[in-house]
């Protein structure tokens, strides 16, 4: 039973975790990395807050690169979609380990390891504490996991979509990695992020999330107790809004 608290701004959250940080840099998945990551999801859930996650698959598969090197995007991208549901179970368990009940549902049916994707059967999970991840993207090639968490997002509607991403911990004008003077901001519009073709995010998830008014956080999940922190909605990376 979650202790539900009234000094937490957002009721319900989509979270998209990146994928390669589940490999801690390796190809697989490095169990005490997606421990740490359970237990902050667990520390949010236990203070009331209902969120559902989206796992991306990078520390496994991605489609464009593996595209890039001669084969087929879309079974590529099914590829992809496959590793994004190995980490699905992986957070499932260490979430379960931390006392957190937990879903899987999965746009691919595979009814041995997970439910199918159903949204009010995700709601209701969510409205009884339990976090439900999200895998197999949106069940089709061509469709990134940040436009899958924009979708999801809406679909169930959440209150905000935080965005978390690796080696980055927010929105710069350019890619901070490559450019020591990049400017971060702190509070973008979709409309700038948009017209300056600001990459941190997929332009279809910002479309999204633009058109139907829904607020995202972009942050950096490497820091201690980031992920805590933006679900729990203290002051973090860059808030995007219409």
């Amino acid at each position: 039973m979650t202790e539900q608290t009234p000094h937490t701004p957002y009721r319900r959250v989509l979270l998209k975790l990146s994928g390669e940080a589940f490999g801690g840099g390796k190809v697989g998945v490095a169990p005490d990395v997606v421990r740490g990551i359970a237990e902050q999801i667990a520390t949010a859930v236990n203070r009331g807050v209902e969120v559902a996650i989206v796992v991306g698959g990078g520390n496994f598969f991605r489609g464009k690169q593996l595209q890039e090197q001669g084969m087929d995007r879309t079974r590529a991208d099914y590829m992809g979609m496959l590793g994004t549901v190995m980490n699905c179970l992986a957070l499932q368990d260490f979430l379960e380990d931390a006392g957190i009940d937990t879903r899987v549902q999965t746009a691919i049916t595979m009814g041995q390891v997970a439910e199918a994707y159903i949204p009010r059967r995700a709601i209701r999970h969510l409205e009884k504490g339990r976090v439900v991840i999200f895998g197999a993207g949106a069940g089709m090639p061509f469709f990134s996991t940040d436009t899958v968490s924009a979708q999801r997002a809406l679909e169930i509607k959440c209150d905000i979509v935080l965005m978390s991403k690796h080696g980055v911990d927010g929105v710069y004008d350019s890619d901070p990695r490559s450019n020591p003077d990049a400017r971060k901001f702190h509070r973008v519009t979709y409309e700038q992020a948009l017209q300056e073709d600001l990459k941190v995010v997929d332009a279809a998830a910002f479309s999204l999330c633009r058109e139907n008014h829904l607020p995202m956080l972009v942050f950096g999940m490497d820091g201690e107790r980031n992920i805590t922190r933006a679900l729990l909605g203290e002051p973090i990376g860059t808030l995007v809004t219409s």
